[in-house]
């Protein structure tokens, strides 16, 4: 059975850094990506990489998040610098088992098939 484990979320003040990561068992996964969501918003995404690192971004993390993953031990990792206070959310870990068939699905959380229980990033101000 797949399972996946995030862990590294926290409580930080606003421009600190965490890093969080994701360990997937059972199998390799054409794609792992990182979504979050605040209470009483919908969950959105944050990152996502392919096993050919190539890597996508949320416009609202550009250049403070980087995503990244080691497939020889299936784990995925997001590395999140100069936090803000509206990055504030649980973090949920999401693969993708096989390529998007929409160029759009990899910013779809109904387009991943296993998630992680999630793990929660408070950045206070």
């Amino acid at each position: 059975q797949v399972q996946l484990v995030e862990s590294g979320g926290g409580l930080v003040q606003a421009g600190d850094s965490l890093r969080l990561s994701c360990a997937a068992s059972a199998r390799t996964f054409y794609a792992m990506g990182w979504f979050r969501q605040a209470p009483g918003k919908e969950r959105e995404f944050v990152a996502a990489i392919t096993r050919y690192e190539t890597k996508y971004y949320a416009d609202s993390v550009k250049g403070r998040f980087t995503i990244s993953r080691d497939n020889a031990k299936n784990m995925v990792y997001m590395q999140m610098n100069s936090l803000k206070p509206e990055d504030t959310a649980s973090y949920y870990c999401a693969a993708k088992i096989d390529p998007w068939m929409v160029a759009v699905g990899k910013f779809d959380p109904r387009s991943y098939d296993y998630w992680g229980q999630g793990t929660q990033v408070t950045v206070s101000s």
